[in-house]
């Protein structure tokens, strides 16, 4: 059987973490800012992991509580989880001040 090698933030895309400084992040303490960038701007392999990290029902359980989710991450979450949009808080509450172009 082969071992699976213990995963760390230099294992997920450059671009993701732009805005962190990288060695600071911790896959429990920093668990939904983690998920947050995958979910909105990851690849196929960012998700694969976080998959792996998290599990479908921990990611789908940390979204619920975003207050912001692009509406495609939101509809993947939703439908890889089997959780209806409505429970999610950021299909319930909307922003006050829309962003300036919805693609």
């Amino acid at each position: 059987m082969p071992t699976i090698k213990p995963y760390t933030i230099a294992d997920f895309s450059p671009h993701l973490f732009w805005d962190t400084e990288k060695s600071n992040l911790d896959f429990n303490s920093n668990k939904a800012q983690i998920i947050h960038q995958v979910l909105e701007y990851g690849m196929l392999s960012d998700w694969k992991i976080i998959a792996r990290l998290y599990g479908i029902e921990e990611i789908a359980s940390t979204c619920c509580s975003f207050r912001n989710l692009d509406p495609r991450a939101l509809t993947f979450i939703s439908t890889l989880s089997g959780i209806p949009l409505e429970k999610f808080r950021c299909h319930s509450t909307k922003q006050s001040i829309p962003p300036q172009c919805d693609f």
